[in-house]
């Protein structure tokens, strides 16, 4: 029973912090600290995989949890008190199914007893709790930050930004050693490829759109599929196969606010099988892929171990 509180432990844990950052992030912060605190085994892929869940369903029931869930409230199909008022409860279940039936499995209660004492005498960095208050208060401040000033997310974010990098400036002020630690230095460290890898879809999927190719797609869907939940639920089962931002991108050229209105159902169902699809596949989504490049965590271990918990949701 222990141990299966460690599994829940993890997936609470992620799935909130997942909300507030992005399920990539999310997911390379929980595996680091797995890493100190399990020694390699069956059992810390396990709680891998329950990351790659948790981090998939956190993101969905926030605006700033998930690549898409943000683009979908940027470009006003989503609002922020509905997304978490529709969703917050679909993506409970969607964690907590899985988490109930692998917390049954041998593999669940199997914490090797050398495990204890693993974590690290590593000190924070001075102030470094005020550094993280201040950062994840600017995250959370950023839909607020919308609401309140009618500008766009993005301004919130560098307002944030640019807090981060005075208040880390004064706090090293004079100190060369710690050069290091401030935002700077953080900037120089940005995954520019993956910035250009988002950057190439949604100008791709632009293309698309301006050609008229997306709208003779959302028509053939209409003609022959007229049920717009199975539209949504189509989305979320490619999601596992294909980038969630494209299926999105493609989705949001398909339909617009004429044809869904503000937080229908429509636009909710998108995000939450958009984001939570992504973890029937461990190549779905960029958390199941960070996870595989850090755990050398392979395809087939994934679909054998994780996949059947994850078909189990009705």
């Amino acid at each position: 029973m222990h141990d299966c509180f460690h599994l829940f432990q993890i997936g609470v844990v992620t799935f909130f912090l997942s909300s507030i950052l992005d399920n990539l992030t999310s997911t390379i912060v929980m595996v680091s600290l797995l890493r100190k605190l399990v020694p390699p085994s069956d059992y810390r892929k396990l709680l891998g995989g329950v990351v790659v869940i948790a981090a998939n369903a956190g993101g969905a029931w926030t605006p700033i949890g998930d690549v898409t869930t943000t683009m979908l409230w940027i470009h006003g199909q989503i609002t922020t008190l509905k997304i978490i008022q529709g969703l917050f409860i679909p993506s409970v279940v969607s964690l907590a199914v899985p988490l109930a039936l692998m917390s049954f499995t041998s593999e669940a209660n199997g914490l090797p007893e050398k495990s204890t004492g693993l974590v690290s005498a590593e000190q924070m960095a001075p102030r470094g709790k005020l550094v993280l208050g201040v950062g994840v208060g600017a995250l959370v401040f950023v839909p607020a930050f919308k609401a309140l000033t009618g500008l766009p997310p993005y301004m919130g974010m560098l307002l944030g930004l640019g807090i981060l990098w005075i208040l880390t400036d004064a706090i090293h002020y004079g100190e060369p050693e710690r050069q290091t630690l401030k935002v700077p230095q953080a900037l120089s460290r940005i995954d520019t490829q993956g910035i250009l890898f988002f950057l190439g879809i949604l100008l791709s999927v632009g293309s698309l759109e301006s050609a008229g190719i997306l709208r003779q797609l959302a028509n053939y869907l209409d003609a022959n599929i007229p049920n717009a939940d199975l539209i949504a639920s189509a989305i979320g089962v490619a999601s596992a196969i294909v980038d969630n931002v494209p299926l999105v991108a493609a989705t949001m050229g398909m339909y617009d606010l004429n044809s869904f209105p503000q937080d229908s159902d429509f636009w909710q169902l998108v995000a939450f099988c958009a984001g939570t699809g992504g973890s029937m596949l461990i190549i779905g989504s960029a958390a199941g892929v960070a996870f595989m490049g850090m755990e050398k965590v392979d395809f087939f271990w994934y679909f054998k171990k994780v996949n059947f918990y994850i078909f189990s949701l009705p």
